[in-house]
């Protein structure tokens, strides 16, 4: 049972480098764009308040976080080049404290956040 759990956290801390490496991926030049429009999309997926399945359906509700995220980041890793990715994957790994959104995108994720409760609140007025 022990060597489950540490394999979890294994791919936890691998999936949490990836998604390092992609925010690095959207800044590099090198990176093709449609690597970087597949980075785009999944964090941006991930950071939207917005679910293809809303979260409040028991089990099914997170089933979409689980499963579309982690291959929507396996899908944009692939597309960046082999050379170029091991060269994020170290840039990463040496940058491991830092933040990783700055304070434009905390900006974009919290107005994504305002408009759904507006639009909620005129939804529930009707």
């Amino acid at each position: 049972m022990r060597s489950r759990v540490d394999e979890l956290r294994a791919r936890a801390k691998t999936i949490r480098r990836d998604v390092h490496v992609l925010c690095l991926a959207v800044r590099d030049r090198r990176v093709p764009w449609f690597a970087k429009l597949a980075a785009f999309a999944v964090a941006a997926y991930a950071l939207s308040p917005i679910d293809l399945i809303p979260d409040f359906i028991p089990i099914v509700g997170h089933l979409d976080d689980l499963l579309i995220v982690p291959l929507g980041i396996l899908l944009a890793v692939k597309l960046i080049p082999a050379n170029l990715l091991a060269e994020l994957r170290q840039t990463a790994v040496d940058k491991a404290g830092e933040r990783l959104v700055g304070r434009w995108g905390t900006a974009v994720v919290l107005a994504l956040w305002l408009a759904s409760l507006a639009l909620i609140v005129l939804w529930l007025r009707t």
